[in-house]
């Protein structure tokens, strides 16, 4: 059943071979005429209609439905033989078949109508493009045909041939009239986006427009404070903003602005609700005999509109109205880009403020609603709520006590037994100084020794007064070198004096180099008493006292908090990443298994209770003070 199978020469024949309503010969002709002529969808439908029912005996009433222009639903565009006829049997017809899909024929009762009697025929059937329906027929016979509905069905199916390429035709007629609107649209929006200021894009915009339409005036307008301003009139440099005829544009651009839509005088649909008082009083104080107000849309909201007015012997295009209101939602956005781009700070920020100020207060918008409450609940809560307020340091454990193991004379490192991280015992040898240079002098004194106590016996056998005085004093210089050396060989085993792990200090790579009296050799620190160094930033060091309690946590323990107290905050600073850091000595309060010197972490120690706000502006604050200071004269 579908047309695309037929022929133009297939379609509706000559005049009826049986009784059908009257139909002249003027009537045939002039259907014909339109039927070749692809007159518009109305006149063609009516004489495809009448033709084929000529062409049909018996044939008594006809519908024809069709979508409507939007293609929201199916409306009767031809009824023959006259549009007084009672077509409502027919419309349920054409109804069914059209969600069936298929042909339909019923068998009714004539009786009680004029000139009949008995019964009849009622055929419905679609006419299908490409498997969808784009019309549907319904046709009341008087009797049934002689050759039987099958041929009603077959001469309407070759019949619709002509219909659909009247529809092919009329797709493609609006097709190209689409294409040419859309390429109007990319030449005006070009034209708009070629100058750089907005003023001069909408002079060259309104003035493309006046050229393409035939337009007496066109003109556009401008969202500024809440209200329109006219910013460029077709063929105009300059106008007076404060006169009455502008006041008058103002006006019919705000009734469209106002109503989102475009907004005409006269009306296309008398049927539309519009409110078009702005465009009828524009319309006579300006001598036009057609006002249409379109709005530009950015993101759904007005920013502006366009006004073109006619005078009577202006032609327009039946798409005009469509056209301009897909225009101003074309370059809405382009315009409002150029706008923003020229504005400054002082009209930007306003309208940023002004569009939150819509979305807190105006409809919709519940997400920023909920945001800005909590936004509200939070601020409260910063200024108001308090907690406690905690000054962060970067912290290293160190030894309570701290002894240093040093060089006790000039030597040589002759053994190490212990080096850095290694655990020792009070008395436990640490390292030995070359100690053969020292045995022999030892040696040396011990003869001298003996030598001069020899000399100083006999002369106390001669009673040698003079002689015992100086052998007296012989003998005692060399019994201090004696004790002394004695005491250095003593010195040259290195020994722990108490339990302590070995802070600092390796000599196993430095066996046989010499060292000076004094140098460090090791450093040891107790194993079971530690104290915690704190380097607190300058900005903070004003809040912490002794006695104030903090906790800290350790790289290498970082699962356990260890608690403290501040026993000294000294004056002893050190300069790191251009700032300077005091040294705080604290307490632990109980010492960790597994701790160890040089173990470095982060200490928190509160310093009381303030309002959260202060606690994270503090420093902000305190550096605008400053700056200020340094600032002002």
């Amino acid at each position: 059943m579908n047309g695309a199978d037929s022929q133009p020469a297939a379609g509706p024949q000559a005049a009826p071979a049986a009784a059908t309503p009257a139909a002249s010969a003027a009537d045939e002709s002039a259907a014909w005429q339109a039927l070749e002529n692809r007159a518009a969808r109305e006149p063609f439908v009516q004489a495809w209609l009448t033709l084929l029912c000529c062409s049909i005996a018996q044939a008594r009433r006809a519908l024809l439905v069709m979508p409507d222009a939007a293609g929201a639903q199916w409306v009767p565009v031809a009824q023959w033989p006259d549009a007084t006829a009672d077509i409502s049997l027919l419309a349920q017809a054409a109804e069914r078949v059209l969600n069936q899909r298929r042909p339909e024929v019923l068998e009714i009762s004539l009786f009680g109508r004029a000139g009949h009697a008995g019964a009849g025929l009622q055929i419905a059937q679609p006419v299908l493009r490409d498997g969808q329906p784009v019309a549907a027929l319904a046709l009341e016979l008087g009797a049934r045909p002689a050759q039987g509905a099958g041929a009603v069905l077959r001469q309407i199916s070759w019949g619709s041939g002509w219909l659909i390429a009247q529809i092919d035709a009329q797709s493609v007629a609006d097709l190209g009239l689409r294409l040419a609107r859309a390429a109007d649209m990319l030449a005006l929006l070009q034209t708009a986006q070629e100058h750089a200021r907005l003023d001069q894009a909408l002079l060259a915009l309104v003035n493309g427009l006046a050229r393409r339409f035939g337009a007496q005036r066109a003109s556009a307008g401008i969202v500024r404070r809440g209200r329109v301003e006219v910013h460029a009139l077709s063929d105009c440099a300059w106008f007076d903003r404060r006169s009455a005829a502008i006041a008058a544009l103002e006006n019919a651009m705000d009734e469209a602005i106002c109503q989102e839509a475009a907004a005409a005088h006269p009306l296309p649909d008398p049927a539309g609700a519009r409110i078009t008082v702005a465009q009828r009083e524009l319309a006579e104080s300006a001598g036009a005999v057609r006002v249409l107000s379109v709005p530009l849309l950015c993101a759904g909201r007005p920013i502006g509109a366009l006004t073109l007015e006619w005078d009577a012997a202006a032609v327009l295009p039946p798409d005009i109205h469509a056209f301009c209101a897909a225009l101003g939602a074309l370059l809405g956005p382009a315009l409002e880009a150029r706008r923003g781009a020229e504005r400054w700070f002082a009209g930007s920020v306003p309208d940023r403020l002004r569009a939150w100020r819509d979305k807190l207060i105006g409809p919709r918008h519940a997400a920023w609603k909920v945001s800005a409450l909590a936004a509200l609940l939070g601020v409260l809560l910063l200024a108001f709520a308090t907690g406690e307020f905690r000054v962060s340091a970067r912290t290293v454990i160190e030894g309570a006590v701290q002894r240093a193991a040093v060089a006790p004379f000039d030597g040589y490192i002759a053994a190490a037994f212990a080096r850095a991280g290694e655990r020792v015992k009070q008395g436990d040898t640490l390292a030995l100084l070359d100690d053969r240079d020292l045995k022999l002098e030892q040696t040396k004194l011990d003869a001298q020794f003996a030598q001069v106590s020899d000399k100083y016996h006999e002369a106390l056998a001669r009673r040698d007064r003079a002689a015992l005085g100086m052998l007296a004093a012989q003998r005692n210089q060399v019994e201090a070198e004696r004790a002394l050396v004695t005491e250095k060989l003593t010195r040259a085993r290195i020994v722990a004096p108490f339990d302590a792990t070995v802070v600092q200090g390796d000599l196993s790579q430095m066996l046989g180099a010499p060292v000076e009296q004094g140098k460090l050799l090791f450093e040891l620190a107790p194993l079971d008493a530690y104290r915690v160094i704190l380097e607190v930033d300058e900005r903070d060091i004003a809040h912490i006292a002794p006695g104030q309690q903090g906790e800290l946590t350790l790289t290498g323990l970082a699962a356990g908090r260890l608690p403290f107290v501040v026993k000294n905050v000294t004056a002893v600073s050190t300069p790191r990443e251009g700032r300077n850091y005091f040294r705080v000595e604290a307490e632990l309060g109980a010492a960790a298994q597994n701790l160890r010197p040089n173990m470095e972490g982060v200490g928190k120690i509160t310093a009381g209770r303030h309002k959260y706000v202060w606690m994270w502006t503090r420093h902000l604050v305190d550096w605008l003070r400053l700056t200020f200071w340094t600032w002002l004269p």
